[in-house]
């Protein structure tokens, strides 16, 4: 038995043989029990790996985290920092000496730390009054460059007199002019703008090297990198008078550390973003794509000379998104990120244009559903990244180009899910019943699988709805399966990870014949023979709580229904949600007042004439994304219909519902009550509240 985690967790393990028989099923309360690992660095020699160990605190309901570190052969596994904490972005020195961190305490505040590796002393290198972010340290290791809000100092022009000593009037009123305003999961913005910094690798007084109105770096792919002489940073920003209106168009700029000069180094209409200097500093590689005004837009892998002239895109012939451009230190070639088919992978191009797979796995820091995401660095040849599959969170695991072997080098809930039984996943494909298309889907089946039995399922449908689900873990569908349901999910036409053909399908035409692919899944998994077709239920969030909506307009083949943070309205809901600039101008053929007609035929608002699916509707009552005033306009509607209905409305929590474990829990437990009431799995309940 190879033990890689805690030694406790292995001794306990060694020591209790009779727990392997008595394996259980995942209940709610382990979603508090997972770990998973997320931005895995490699030191610079390639012979360790530092990583964000994540887990749940029972008392306090919020995820913790703390820095551990293992060899590339999987031994010396422990840990760097310990505690009520959340550490995270560790950063190798150059010369591997240091490792550069950020810590944020129990009240928020986060400041930078720095750790020598022979000795172990640590050191608080600054003491700001805003949280840092994006730390980078120069090529000659005599400095960190960071990024940083700044605020706006700005007076309300409207004028209060004085009130009385001692009097309580109510608070004043905010007054409001900008156009982004307000963000989901963050609130009402405080006025300011992140701007680039620059720290004395020893501790120090950060100095400020950019400046005006706009984020420098760009919110959107607000990576910054060094220049190979420490001299300069370069970044992506919009710099324009405009550049609120226009959220998708950036630029790529170089600032002078000692003068604060800014130079433009590229000049086209769309994205340049996430700028990574070559190691010889000739060359950059970043991230973009010629903007169509198009619901999908397939990001490519640029390289130019460090001058901005000659660029050229390294992977126009891969028809799939690439994210987080890391060069090989040799200057080859560079890695990158994407999604091929619902996999997320690593990919290694030649400056050439002739790309290699080089991991694929990726992913398993998204808990809740089996959405893409994951990380990984580069170091000495090997590549660490973040590695996931249906039935485990995120470990740490060790490639290297031109070899098929995936080292795993950690085993973060082997004390937990070693003695469950979760459910399996079996891949499925079907044609569109619109126009015979072929569309991938999974089946995740409950523990203990029979066969020869009918089953009652649930078809959970992501959101995005430019996204995609895979064979990757999920929580949440895990809690479905333990409940006794087959569970059905699907990358419908708009999913990306397809291509972008089959991405912009739902131009100007969402919700539309997505509807179609989906039933064609479900027709699907009911001719496996072990899915009752009278026990349908359908659910999914934002995107998919739109479908959700949808479907119950146009079919009455699912006993019941529960749309999560949905839109019911585009009207109204372009005109309320954080970003409205943005699905304005990409989501639709114009402005709502312009085009009332398109605008409602694509709203399931349109279809609630046609609803008798009991449908519970569940959102945040924080949520800027799809506000709560959406669900309230659905459930209302259904109510004055006398369909069978219920709101669900969480506290305090934003569109990211599960980004609290018990939020997670709640509404996975709303789903199957709804669900058990119209003649779904009768919900088991268990000592200490557990379903």
């Amino acid at each position: 038995m190879i033990c890689r985690g805690s030694r406790i967790v292995c001794l306990l393990a060694a020591a209790a043989p009779a727990l392997v028989g008595a394996a259980e099923r995942f209940e709610p309360m382990d979603v508090f029990e997972l770990e998973n690992a997320s931005d895995p660095q490699l030191s610079p020699d390639g012979r360790q790996v530092v990583y964000v160990r994540a887990w749940r605190d029972v008392m306090a309901d919020r995820t913790q985290s703390n820095l551990w570190i293992v060899g590339v052969d999987g031994g010396r596994h422990r840990a760097l920092t310990t505690g009520k904490r959340n550490d995270s972005s560790p950063r190798w020195s150059p010369d591997g000496a240091r490792l550069l961190y950020i810590s944020r305490d129990a009240d928020g505040k986060a400041q930078f730390y720095l750790r020598w590796m022979d000795t172990g002393e640590t050191a608080q290198l600054t003491h700001l009054t805003r949280s840092p972010s994006q730390p980078v340290w120069s090529p000659d290791g005599k400095w960190i460059a960071f990024t940083m809000f700044v605020p706006e100092k700005k007076k309300s022009p409207i004028r209060m007199p004085d009130k009385p000593e001692g009097a309580k009037w109510a608070k004043p009123p905010k007054y409001i002019d900008r156009l982004l305003y307000r963000s989901d999961g963050a609130g009402y913005r405080e006025q300011g703008s992140r701007q680039i910094f620059v720290l004395p690798a020893e501790g120090g007084t950060p100095r400020q090297i950019t400046q005006g109105p706009y984020p420098n770096p760009a919110r959107r792919g607000g990576r910054i990198s060094w220049t190979a002489d420490s001299r300069a940073i370069v970044f992506s920003a919009n710099r324009e008078k405009d550049w609120e209106y226009e959220p998708l168009d950036t630029e790529i700029y170089r600032v002078e550390i000692e003068t604060g000069k800014v130079t433009r180094l590229t000049s086209r209409k769309g994205p340049d973003t996430n700028p990574v200097v070559s190691p010889d500093g000739e060359k950059i590689a970043y991230l973009g794509f010629d903007d169509k005004r198009q619901w999908y837009q397939v990001t490519q892998l640029y390289v130019m000379s460090a001058d901005g002239s000659s660029p050229r895109a390294l992977t126009a012939g891969l028809d799939r998104s690439v994210s987080r451009p890391v060069w090989a230190e040799d200057g080859s070639g560079v890695y990158f990120r994407y999604d091929d088919r619902g996999v997320t992978k690593i990919g290694f191009v030649t400056l050439d244009g002739k790309i290699e797979t080089v991991a694929s796995g990726v992913g398993g820091t998204s808990l809740g559903r089996p959405y893409s995401s994951g990380s990984f660095s580069a170091a000495a040849g090997k590549v660490a990244f973040t590695w996931t599959d249906p039935q485990r969170p995120a470990e740490v695991a060790l490639a290297e180009r031109g070899s098929s072997r995936r080292r795993l080098l950690t085993d973060l809930n082997a004390d937990l899910l070693a003695h469950k039984k979760l459910g399996a996943v079996e891949e499925l494909e079907c044609r569109s019943g619109y126009d015979r298309r072929l569309i991938q889907a999974w089946i995740l089946k409950p523990p203990d699988f029979d066969p020869s039995k009918k089953y009652p399922l649930i078809l959970e449908i992501h959101g995005g709805p430019v996204a995609n689900y895979g064979p990757r873990f999920s929580a949440e569908m895990q809690i479905y399966a333990a409940a006794g349901y087959v569970v059905l999910y699907a990358n419908p036409r708009g999913s990306n990870s397809y291509g972008e053909e089959f991405g912009n399908l739902i131009q100007n035409n969402y919700p539309g014949e997505d509807y179609d692919d989906l039933m064609a899944a479900v027709d699907a998994a009911v001719a496996k023979g072990f899915v009752d077709p009278e026990r349908l239920y359908v659910t999914g969030g934002s995107g998919g709580g739109v479908l959700t909506a949808w479907i119950v307009g146009k079919t009455d083949r699912f006993r019941a229904a529960v749309s999560a943070k949905p839109v019911i309205n585009w009207y109204s809901w372009v005109l309320t949600a954080d970003h409205y600039v943005y699905f304005a101008r990409y989501w639709f053929p114009g402005p709502p007042w312009e085009h009332m007609e398109h605008y409602m035929k694509r709203s399931p608002i349109s279809l609630v004439g046609n609803v008798k699916t009991p449908t519970m509707v569940l959102t945040g009552e924080q949520d800027y994304r799809t506000p709560i005033s959406e669900s309230e306009q659905y459930y209302q509607a259904l109510k004055l219909r006398k369909v069978p209905a219920a709101l669900v409305r969480v506290p305090g929590a934003s569109h990211n519902i599960a980004a609290r474990p018990s939020r997670l829990i709640a509404k996975t437990a709303a789903v199957l009550e709804w669900f058990a009431r119209w003649g779904g799995v009768k919900v088991r309940r268990q000592a200490g509240g557990r379903l």
